[in-house]
């Protein structure tokens, strides 16, 4: 291997060692850290009041501003499973509304049972509350009435609509609240209709909120890498934003609560590979947001979005499923800015990766028989780039002995040296980089690969064949009974047999190195193993099959500057 391709894959070792690094700048920037005293922050410039207060529930206890008395009538609870073409839901009367079960048709977990997306923590949602204008907090979570007859509702071919109701008494007067929920054949949008408009006498400026507690539950087999995902988002003035900026510094088994001012676009909670979002018909009022860390480090999204009654009532969506991205970038404006396609200059090259993939998937099944033919479409594409890559190395090879000339005759000259070998270069049109520009231009490919395959839901679960059972994932085939840095704490294949065809290409070199040259190529071999056990599987695939390819390619292309090993 050439000092060129030395230093190409040392560029490319240190670009992905700094990778966490990379994946920190391209969040938006943190804002001052948020103390007890601190009123310095918000997406919009405006206070964050820190809440300090206790109201206890019989549900659960939550900090929430000035203690009112929660007001509730007792009822029935009434539990009614909606079937779509997607999910099957089971929606209770508790709240007017609340989804106490999600299962979604099209994802499973390993076990090959439906992923769930509610589980006891968060089976508590979209409850509806509001400050009565003698300043009581009225908290609708007791069962509600409904006209809905039987206990199922199918809905696979149009949607259909469950409507709740509720009287409340309150100082000797009768109110009436309607809350509807409307479900969809297609869709994993519900949309909310919420009428209070014979409250708003009873309540100041028809101010109501809507919270979803719990966030979302973990479904995945690798929790650890998992929770790296876990976050709350609210968008404001065409930028998402996360919870974690209200509550820099929060401590293990610490708790926070705070208040975000400004019209918002939407809320959401996420996953690694599922969402769920509110997004209202014409934005919200303030946000009330909670970020809890448990024993296990893991971060508890909730939030209260603050909504405003009028007449004609109050509509938004909560979208509750996958991060697909061609369904989540219609749901709402900005809302596909939560998927991970990375840095400005990454994004589009995920993106038409995705594509692509996607497309040759409706012809072939197979994910990874995809990524084969991927692999040879991306050969082909960089071919006249590979050529002449072999040529500039031939060229350079073969004015060798004048350079060496050039160092013996200025070797106390450095200055001028390399004024003469870059005149050498020149005269005879040689480009001492042309060697490592493909590898080069492969990064940015590389890394809109890894952010496809790690994050992207389509690849979730994945199969190709063999022992490779997810291409989302590395292609574990034994677990060890200790971790080892870099290395982590599992036995990859791909990555082994990567490494593999990268001795094999340096073998084929014209050239073979020797001495330092020799041990760095050697060295690059076995960091790269060390490095790749960790990243997808599809990944590997695809760097292994190129890697194969290029061997082929390079036989074929100087099967004369090809010398047997010494």
């Amino acid at each position: 291997m050439d000092r060129n391709t030395i230093s190409a894959f040392l560029l490319i070792a240190i670009i992905l060692i700094f990778y966490p690094i990379y994946l920190k700048i391209i969040t938006p920037e943190k804002p001052k850290t948020f103390s007890d005293n601190s009123q310095t922050y918000s997406p919009q410039k405006v206070p964050i009041e820190r809440k300090t207060e206790t109201i206890k529930t019989e549900e659960n206890t939550a900090e929430y501003g000035d203690s009112h008395t929660v007001f509730d009538l007792p009822s029935e609870e009434k539990k009614i499973t909606i079937n779509s073409n997607l999910y099957q839901a089971t929606v209770s009367n508790l709240g007017g509304g609340s989804i106490i079960s999600f299962k979604l048709k099209n994802y499973l977990l390993k076990n090959d049972s439906t992923v769930n997306l509610i589980d006891d923590k968060n089976k508590r949602n979209l409850y509806i509350s509001f400050i009565s204008i003698d300043g009581d907090l009225i908290e609708l979570k007791k069962p509600w009435e409904t006209d809905t007859p039987g206990r199922t509702l199918d809905v696979t071919r149009k949607s259909k609509t469950i409507k709740f109701h509720q009287k409340i008494i309150y100082n000797g007067n009768d109110y009436i609240i309607e809350k509807w929920l409307t479900f969809y054949p297609n869709r994993y949008s519900i949309d909310l209709f919420l009428n209070l408009s014979g409250l708003l006498d009873f309540i100041p400026l028809g101010d109501f909120s809507v919270a979803w507690n719990g966030g979302l539950p973990q479904t995945e087999n690798n929790p650890k890498d998992e929770l790296t995902y876990f976050k709350g988002y609210i968008y404001q003035a065409g930028k998402p934003y996360t919870f974690e900026k209200l509550s820099s510094g929060i401590k293990k088994d610490s708790s926070f609560w705070g208040k975000v001012s400004g019209n918002t676009e939407w809320i959401a909670v996420r996953t690694k590979y599922f969402v769920s979002a509110l997004i209202p018909e014409t934005g919200t009022g303030p946000i009330e947001v909670n970020l809890k860390k448990t024993k296990d480090n893991q971060n508890i999204y909730n939030y209260r979005a603050h909504f405003q009654a009028n007449g004609s009532g109050s509509k938004l969506t909560l979208y509750l499923g996958p991060l697909e991205y061609k369904r989540i970038k219609t749901v709402a404006v900005g809302f596909s800015s939560i998927m991970n396609f990375g840095i400005a200059p990454i994004r589009p090259i995920s993106k038409g990766v995705l594509w692509l993939l996607k497309f040759l998937h409706q012809f072939i099944p197979n994910y990874g028989v995809v990524l084969v033919l991927f692999s040879i479409f991306i050969k082909i594409l960089v071919y006249p780039l590979t050529k002449k890559s072999y040529q500039s190395t031939k060229e350079m090879q073969a004015i060798q002995p004048l350079v060496a000339e050039l160092k013996e005759k200025h070797k106390k000259d450095p200055s001028k040296l390399n004024k003469a070998t870059m005149k050498l270069y020149k005269e005879h049109g040689v480009n001492p980089l042309g060697g490592c520009l493909p590898l080069l231009l492969q990064m940015p490919l590389l890394f809109a690969l890894f952010q496809v395959f790690r994050s992207t839901i389509e690849l979730r679960n994945a199969p190709f064949i063999f022992w490779i059972k997810d291409l989302s994932s590395p292609d574990i085939i034994y677990h060890l009974p200790f971790s080892v840095p870099i290395y982590g704490d599992h036995i990859a294949v791909l990555p082994l047999i990567m490494g593999i065809t990268m001795y094999l290409q340096q073998k084929m070199m014209p050239t073979q190195a020797s001495g330092q040259q020799k041990f760095m190529s050697y060295f690059m071999t076995g960091f790269f193993i060390l490095l790749f056990n960790n990243f997808p599987s599809g990944l590997n695939l695809y760097y292994t099959l190129f890697n194969v390819f290029t061997i082929l390619q390079q036989k074929f292309l100087t099967p004369s500057q090809h010398q047997p090993t010494q």
